[in-house]
This record gives structure tokens, C-alpha cells and sequence, in this order.
């Protein structure tokens, strides 16, 4: 079973560090990959610990959640159905109309620059969504 996060005085980042350290598996070092990629592409965005447990990454509205499941690490992006995809990185919940996952399983390669780039357009269409609400 695993630990649940509790302590208020903790900051997200601190908590999502605890957990990626818990995880103790591959499982933890995609977290951290990911992460990883997500400060690179974006310094500002803002780690945030959500739903009991998951972490969250946002700038100007969500970009994408963390989730680590026993057989799965699964990014899923907020608006993930109006970004770009050529190169099909998403493979799960695609049937939404807003939403798109991307299941990364134990001992696949991930395509960081795709990511990256998905990441990076994720921001773009917070960034821009964020505008165009204020203007209105």
C-alpha cells in the first residue's frame, strides 16, 4: 500500500521528491525524467500535489499530471486534444474531447524532443487560452 501524503507544511516539490524517492522503481525515475523535462522546457511551471496524490504541473492552467500506477506512468495532458501530435506520442484516453494520456510502460524509450515539443506547445495553448480569457 502506498504512503499517503498529509503534512500541510510540506511544499508540492518537496512531496513529489518523497514519492518519487518511494517508488524506489523504474516507475520513479520516469517521474523524475519527466519532471525533469518539464522544468527544462518550462522553469516557471508550478509543481502542485492534487486528488490525494498526484503531481501536477501548471503554467497559466494545467499542462499535465504525473500518475504512477503499477504498471504505468501516465502523463496526462489537460488539453491534450488540441495539441499537435505527429508522431502519435498519446495512446491513451483518446476517445475524450479534451484530454490525451501517454501510458510510458517499464523499459520503453521515450521520445524526449516529442515530448518536449508537446510539453512545450501545452504551455503556448495555456498561455494563450490565459490571454484571451483575460481580454474577456
Amino acid at each position: 500500500m502506498e504512503k499517503q501524503f498529509t503534512n500541510d507544511s510540506k511544499s508540492a516539490s518537496q512531496i513529489i521528491d518523497e514519492k518519487i524517492e518511494e517508488l524506489g522503481d523504474w516507475r520513479g525515475q520516469m517521474l523524475s525524467k519527466v519532471r525533469n523535462l518539464i522544468r527544462q522546457v518550462d522553469p516557471e511551471a508550478v509543481e502542485e500535489w492534487k486528488w490525494r496524490g498526484t503531481p501536477v504541473w501548471s503554467h497559466d492552467g494545467m499542462i499535465c499530471t504525473g500518475e504512477t500506477y503499477k504498471e504505468v506512468v501516465k502523463m496526462t495532458f489537460a488539453k491534450g486534444a488540441s495539441l499537435n501530435d505527429p508522431t502519435h506520442m498519446f495512446n491513451s484516453s483518446l476517445d475524450g474531447n479534451t484530454r490525451r494520456a501517454i501510458d510510458i510502460h517499464e523499459g520503453e524509450a521515450v521520445d524526449e524532443e516529442m515530448l518536449k515539443e508537446l510539453i512545450r506547445d501545452a504551455v503556448a495553448l495555456n498561455k494563450s487560452s490565459h490571454k484571451t480569457a483575460r481580454k474577456g
